[in-house]
């Protein structure tokens, strides 16, 4: 019987453990799954949407092969369908029964006229861009892109763009079932063995001699051969004569037999994707979190598209800078920031001594305060820290993006003190409206802080916006009152009372900027202008520039009987509180530059 058992054990073991073999050989599935774009090569540009790189859940595998440069990068659709609004490109989509399918969209814009050319622009380097790849040939690269998001496939962007595009899937064709069924044959197959063993054992003792009742006969020999062979140390090699113990070959070949199949179902099983996931994963808690408005857009940018901007924007800065190419620095500045840029690149191109304005920090990026947009012009606060250790400073820093196809421009740079608190504001992944120059809905409106901060330079605690301020921590005012005595001082030195000076400041021409705060209030940037203006006081006297080389070097003379007029640029950012708060405008940061001088009428 127990032979009996031992087969139906094998039998048992056999199926258990052929079922998980073929579980992981020929019952498995595919791995991944491939899905082929072919496009007629009749474009520039080819746009592969979200819902196509999604069709499948798990990373997507982006492959694209053609003939030179082969472009790849991804971004928001939106952004990606406007920065194409003006070329025909090719779209690739999910028709019915989510079958991939290609349309011609033909251009349904006019670029800006600064923008005529944009037709034979390079897709490389687009701050619309959240990432992108380049390489020559074919490129292949793993994305895991939302639905909102797209894939944006060229070559130089005048060129075809590549035609032999691939999406790759990975599957999941684990065999939970796989390591159980080949554990549960192998012990099965044990068994078996075990009870084929006993089922031996049993055999042998039942065909040993049984003792009889009835005593030998006396005339029976007793041979004592083998017990002198022994005593004389001769060896019996009969085969009669070996133990009962010991096992032949083909003994242990019949055991071995089934330990290497044991063996070779255990190796075969033991893959972690070959047994069932009991574990179960452990769950995030939960953290506060700032609730997005319903229907309210994306911000402009993410945080590292816009510490790559800001990046690039330090780059271009930098080699502008050190070339003094106002026409360079103009493609990464704009306004107030531009302006300061141009005037230090010719005082410096006339005064070699002349210091260059503070470069740009490149990283790291603290703070990123995108708009929340859907069109055009976008405006990005940042906050960054110099990484430079000589001269550490944290800039602040308003960029503006006029249209699909500029790149984003600093227009207003100012510096934050150390002991500066800024206001609670908004996620980089929610983002901040921007609050309209005449909104109401602020205790001062952002068209009117420069004009209302430029009274209270020339009027002090006389201007009707003292209150409105939070003065006792401005460090702008008392920096502006040092000058003005530097300055008077200095004329009344070189002029020895023949010669007088004036102040006088304004709100300067760049419109303000200004985004919201959590509390509703708004982190605005403004621009004021300061002036000074020498003139004698004797018909017969002339101011000299003797000891002012730099009004010298923009004015190109060194003398005037009717006097000079020199003017500073202020790039402001305050904290303007929301009606009805009892808090006063405090101001965050500023930089003041030499911006022109002129002589006087």
């Amino acid at each position: 019987m127990r032979f009996v058992w031992a087969v139906v054990a094998f039998v048992i073991a056999a199926v258990l453990i052929g079922a998980g073999i073929a579980q992981r050989t020929v019952f498995q599935g595919p791995s991944e799954a491939t899905e082929s774009i072919q496009t007629d090569g009749s474009t520039a540009y080819t746009l592969i949407d979200g819902a196509v790189l999604g069709s499948l859940p798990g990373a997507q595998s982006l492959r694209v092969a053609g003939e030179g440069e082969v472009f790849v990068s991804y971004g928001r659709t939106s952004d990606m369908q406007a920065w194409l609004a003006d070329v025909p490109y090719t779209a690739v989509t999910l028709g019915q029964e989510n079958a991939v399918q290609t349309a011609l969209v033909p251009a349904s814009v006019t670029p800006p006229a600064s923008d005529a050319t944009t037709t034979a622009r390079t897709p490389a380097g687009s701050d619309l861009w959240l990432d992108e790849y380049q390489q020559t040939g074919s490129l292949s690269t793993t994305l895991q892109l939302p639905s909102d998001m797209s894939v944006l496939v060229a070559s130089d962007g005048t060129a075809p763009a590549p035609t032999d595009v691939s999406v790759t899937w990975p599957i999941d064709n684990s065999t939970p079932w796989a390591g159980p069924l080949i554990a549960g044959g192998a012990i099965a197959l044990l068994a078996g063995i075990v009870l084929y063993l006993l089922g031996i054992r049993h055999v042998r003792r039942s065909r040993r001699p049984r003792r009889k009742g009835l005593p030998l006969p006396v005339t029976e020999p007793i041979s004592i051969a083998d017990a002198d062979a022994a005593d004389k140390g001769v060896i019996n090699s009969s085969p009669s004569r070996r133990s009962r113990g010991a096992l032949g070959p083909g003994r242990r070949a019949l055991i071995a037999v089934p330990a290497l199949g044991l063996s070779a179902a255990l190796f075969a099983g033991c893959s972690a994707d070959a047994w069932p996931q009991l574990a179960a994963s452990e769950s995030p808690s939960p953290t506060p979190t700032v609730i997005v408005p319903e229907g309210q857009f994306p911000p402009a940018v993410t945080e590292n598209q816009a510490a790559k901007i800001v990046s690039r924007i330090a780059t271009t800065v930098a080699q502008a800078d050190a070339a003094l190419d106002a026409t360079a620095a103009e493609t990464r500045l704009t306004g107030p920031a531009l302006a300061e840029r141009k005037t230090n690149y010719t005082l410096r191109a006339a005064l070699p001594d002349r210091p260059a304005l503070p470069a740009i920090p490149a990283e790291p990026v603290q703070i990123t305060l995108p708009q929340t947009t859907g069109t055009w012009p976008r405006t990005v606060m940042t906050v960054v820290e110099s990484a430079d250790a000589t001269s550490p400073s944290t800039s602040i820093m308003m960029m503006t993006q006029d249209d699909p196809w500029s790149e984003y421009r600093v227009s207003y740079i100012g510096n934050l003190e150390a002991s500066t608190n800024l206001p609670e504001l908004a996620a980089p992944y929610v983002g901040a409206t921007q609050v309209p120059p005449d909104s109401s809905f602020l205790v001062m409106q952002p068209d009117q802080v420069a004009a209302a901060y430029a009274d209270l330079i020339n009027n002090g605690q006389n201007s009707a916006s003292w209150a409105a301020f939070d003065t006792a921590n401005d460090l702008l005012l008392p920096a502006i009152e040092e000058n003005k005595k530097n300055r008077t001082d200095e004329l009344n030195q070189t002029g020895q009372g023949t010669a007088e000076i004036s102040f006088s400041a304004s709100a300067g021409p760049a419109a303000p900027i200004a985004l919201a705060t959590l509390d509703t209030g708004a982190i605005v940037a403004v621009n004021v202008y300061e002036s000074d203006t020498a003139k004698p006081t004797n018909a017969d006297a002339v101011i000299k520039l003797d000891n002012n080389p730099a009004v010298k070097a923009l004015t190109g003379v060194d003398q005037s009987a009717t006097g000079f007029t020199t003017t500073y640029t202020d790039q402001i950012f305050f904290y303007v509180p929301s009606q009805g708060s009892s808090d006063q405008i405090r101001l965050l940061g500023y930089r003041s530059s030499l911006l022109e001088a002129k002589v006087s009428p």
